[in-house]
């Protein structure tokens, strides 16, 4: 594949989002150019139409008229990089393995991404850490007047959007708790497999990746956390960013009725904590309200409702029912008593 153009995107050092991709084009071998910046300012400079809404990272694909065109969301872009680059698939051919690893990386992509930000922005020497290096993410070579002022704009505007999240007094210890079985659920995974699924990566690793490029990597708090309860995922974070060297076999993917009782560690921690907020985020939106409160471990959880979380559990409903008989009956047997099955309800 060296010879094939390089797949361009707009991608931020910070972002998660941006990290799980790029681990993911490294270990699929596909060749990539990366811009840092903003990526509206990038694609007005090169005269290319915007996504609604537009974040990092953003990749450049050709249209059906060969024009560029800027395309958001990491979930569906790696299924269509399945399309386009065929080999090293993240994808487990296995129906019903193939659901877990959907819903792996649904949680490291909306619940994980509540550990991130909460502590990027809650605990002060942690704004202070993010106000600091952001800016500099994005120009270096920013002059110190520019900086100075970027930096209080970027933490005040943070901070004061911890509630889009749900994070605030009442949840942070919600949060860290949950951060800490996550993390806890982890290093006993960890210490049975090298990935989620197997001996290869699939999806949801790279999901997780990308939250944990930052929680252990950038962000001061969380990383003392995982390095005191998690050296395994500390050490697992460094390992994923480039599998390039990885040999993956289909014979890789471990069997789900062969997954270790670890695996339901993690699982247990989104039926935990996940399937409740997803639940009353969905209720939320079918009945047109711009919050919700429910209990979540104990606590009140409030926070603004997000149409496309509503979405996301559709689709994690959606590829449930679309199982044949027996799969289902095969993801069934490993989620029962983790609280995922109630996020199975709908039909």
């Amino acid at each position: 594949m060296s010879s094939m153009k390089p797949l361009r995107l707009v991608g931020g050092t910070a972002s998660p989002y941006t990290q799980k991709m790029l681990g993911l084009l490294r270990y699929r071998h596909i060749p990539y150019a990366v811009t840092w910046g903003d990526p509206a300012g990038t694609l007005d400079a090169l005269g290319i139409e915007k996504p609604r809404p537009i974040f990092h990272p953003t990749f450049l694909f050709d249209n059906d008229d060969g024009k560029l065109q800027g395309v958001c969301d990491s979930t569906p872009i790696i299924r269509r990089l399945e399309a386009l680059y065929p080999g090293r698939s993240v994808l487990p051919t296995d129906p019903a393995l193939a659901f877990i690893d959907d819903l792996i990386e649904d949680f490291a992509d909306e619940w994980c991404t509540k550990y991130m930000f909460h502590y990027r922005w809650y605990p002060k020497v942690d704004a202070d850490n993010a106000g600091a290096l952001l800016p500099l993410g994005m120009d270096v070579s920013m002059p110190a007047e520019t900086y100075a002022q970027f930096k209080d704009y970027v933490v005040e505007r943070q901070v004061s959007r911890l509630y889009v999240v749900g994070s605030n007094d009442t949840t942070a210890a919600v949060i860290d708790a949950s951060y800490r079985r996550f993390l806890t659920a982890m290093e006993g995974h960890l210490a049975n497999q090298k990935f989620m699924l197997g001996g290869r990566p699939a999806a949801g690793d790279f999901g997780l990746y990308g939250q944990l490029t930052q929680l252990v990597g950038f962000d001061p708090t969380p990383r003392d956390i995982a390095h005191a309860v998690s050296p395994r995922t500390v050490a697992w974070v460094d390992l994923m960013r480039d599998q390039t060297g990885l040999d993956p076999q289909d014979s890789d993917w471990v069997a789900i009725e062969e997954q270790p009782e670890s695996l339901r560690e993690l699982l247990a921690e989104i039926g935990r904590v996940y399937a409740p907020a997803q639940l009353a985020n969905a209720k939320a939106v079918r009945a047109g309200e711009k919050s919700w409160q429910d209990q979540i471990d104990g606590a009140v959880w409030t926070q603004q409702s997000f149409p496309y979380q509503a979405k996301c559990l559709r689709w994690t409903n959606d590829c449930y029912h679309a199982l044949g008989a027996h799969d289902r009956a095969r993801v069934d047997a490993l989620i029962a008593g983790t609280g995922v099955e109630s996020m199975l309800l709908q039909d």
